[in-house]
């Protein structure tokens, strides 16, 4: 007899389930239930077709149910809802959206894949109006474009400064709009670190967009939005971007059983506590490869790996999970930013000991064109080494740079693997020494404790106590702009000045990347300073970040010109 397989839920995760089911079994009979009219499209590309980067939103479908039944021989009912699961009796009741009939369905095997929902707070006055949208799915997108097009809307503000919100304000700012990002928090994307994410804050404000951090949405009203500080701002459109919560309700209704951060439980398998009921997705609850602590992660990628072994595992192949690492990437307007494993905030809340590399080359040999300065944040354990996370930003590849080290971590690799690690070059691609190997060598210098450093974030301080900070940049970068304070030694005059730098105090040594300021402080060394500290991060960071701390939060600048680029 042949298998009878039903999936509740179709993208990434029910659709791929249903795949390789076909592919393990050519005689199986395969049903996936979708409650909405699509059961492929392209999730993430989403917001794109606000920009009309992707020119219609029927491009947004991957496919339909009659590309299914043709190349997969795969039964695809839409507008079908399963509303009920009877896992002793293993049969399932659905109900037809559209002609509001109920009927039975039994399975062999059954697959959950019903996604995540958007958060939408009861306590926001005015949420429920008829220009407050989020965003899933296809008819979500062509719900929010089309209401801007009838209503002539141009004031818009998108709440959540995450992946949804983020991409939604890039685009809806292309297509013309005036757009506003609230974000409840100190930071947006969470995945960065505090001192990483300021250059994406100068991105976003040099592009034109109104950014405001925390402080979150009191009321939403049809020409206004009236935050929690009683700030006001136009808007005609509001877009909830603020987070995902998983779709559990039918699981949770049948007495699946939930995991400790709501999602459903599921064992190495995909296995819920009914052995023939797995579920994938953003349903899940996963674990951490690094920490091993339970997690939700809303990302496709995962979503496909586990779709497949769910469906190994129906047919005998038993999976070995290694559990996630979080590996990320997004585009703001000309930068890019990418991220694997634990950041600092991550470390710290697991209690872990840790060090961080940060480094500022450029993406490519710089006498190429369209060379620029790529922001690399390594995080390792001390004392071990052991490669704990990472993070970049630039205009160029950061993706490969990350993916890099989320392959180390699941190997988990250390400094000294990574220092020797060999990769492709060529002047217009990368630098002989790669980011990430240029990253492990001053980890490794960090490590061994060869020299001293103060993060970017400690500058600030350092200039309104009027520490002793030398900037060894050439006196014609230092006359364009520099920290307010500071003294020019340049790295080139270093030696024959050695006279006008204390030894009874701490000095601060500086420049545009940190990498002549390293120069600088093993230079001191060698000639007796044991009092020299290297700022990390230096110019390029510093600006990114005290741009956005002036211009939002009204301080006194630090630095003289922001005309850095």
């Amino acid at each position: 007899m042949s298998n009878k397989i039903l999936i509740v839920g179709g993208v990434a995760g029910g659709a791929s389930v249903a795949a390789r089911v076909r592919r393990l079994d050519e005689h199986a009979e395969v049903i996936v239930f979708e409650r909405g009219p699509y059961p492929s499209f392209s999730n993430c590309a989403l917001p794109n077709f606000l920009s009309r980067e992707v020119p219609e939103s029927q491009e947004l479908v991957l496919m339909d149910p009659e590309t299914f039944k043709t190349q997969y021989n795969i039964e695809v009912r839409v507008y079908n809802e399963v509303i009920k699961v009877l896992p002793e009796e293993k049969r399932v009741i659905v109900k037809d959206l559209l002609t509001e009939e109920e009927y039975e369905e039994t399975y062999d095997k059954l697959a959950l894949s019903p996604g995540a929902n958007a958060i939408m707070p009861k306590s926001i006055v005015g949420i429920d109006g008829q220009n407050v949208f989020s965003l899933k799915n296809v008819p979500d997108v062509e719900a929010i474009d089309s209401y801007i097009t009838k209503h002539e809307a141009n004031d818009i503000v998108v709440v959540g400064g995450g992946f949804i919100g983020l991409e939604v304000m890039e685009n809806l700012k292309k297509f013309g709009k005036n757009l506003t990002l609230v974000e409840a928090s100190n930071q947006i994307m969470g995945p960065l670190d505090y001192d990483m994410v300021q250059t994406l804050n100068k991105e976003i404000m040099d592009n034109g967009v109104n950014l405001i951090l925390n402080d979150g949405v009191k009321e939403i009203h049809k020409d206004k939005v009236i935050l929690a500080s009683g700030k006001e701002i136009k808007s005609d459109v509001v877009v909830m971007a603020i987070g995902v919560y998983p779709e559990t309700t039918l699981a949770r209704d049948c007495g699946i059983e939930l995991g400790e951060t709501g999602a459903i439980k599921v064992n190495h398998n995909y296995q819920t506590n009914y052995p023939d009921i797995y579920a994938v997705g953003d349903v899940i609850e996963t674990h951490n490869f690094i920490t091993g602590r339970k997690q939700k992660l809303a990302l496709a990628g995962p979503a496909q790996r586990q779709a497949r072994a769910a469906a190994d595992h129906m047919y005998g192949r038993t999976n070995y999970n290694k559990g996630v690492v979080g590996s990320s990437i997004i585009r703001v307007f000309e930068m890019n930013a990418a991220s694997t494993g634990l950041n600092e905030k991550a470390c710290q809340q697991e209690g872990l000991d840790y060090r961080f590399a940060y480094v500022i080359p450029g993406d490519k040999v710089g006498l190429m064109p369209d060379v620029n300065p790529l922001f690399f944040k390594l995080v390792f354990e001390y004392p071990s080494g052991r490669i704990l996370g990472a993070q970049a930003i630039g205009r160029g590849n950061v993706d490969k740079r990350v993916d890099i080290i989320a392959a180390l971590i699941q190997m988990n690799a250390t400094l000294e693997d990574l220092k020797e690690m060999e990769f492709c070059y060529a002047p217009y691609f990368s630098t002989a020494k790669d980011v990430t190997n240029h990253a492990a060598l001053v980890g490794l210098n960090i490590l061994n404790e060869e020299f001293k450093q103060v993060p970017v974030t400690k500058v600030r301080e350092l200039v309104e106590n009027k520490e002793f900070i030398v900037d060894v940049i050439e006196e014609d970068e230092y006359e364009q702009s520099h920290l307010i304070n500071s003294v020019n030694i340049p790295l080139s005059q270093l030696r024959d000045r050695l006279d006008e730098i204390p030894k009874d105090k701490p000095v601060y040594l500086h420049c545009r990347s940190s990498q002549r300021s390293y120069n600088a402080a093993r230079a001191l060394q060698a000639n007796g300073f044991d009092n020299v500290y290297n700022i990390q991060g230096s110019y390029l960071g510093i600006c990114s970040y005290e741009y956005f701390e002036d211009k939002v939060t009204g301080r006194k600048p630090i630095v003289t010109d922001y005309n850095f680029e």
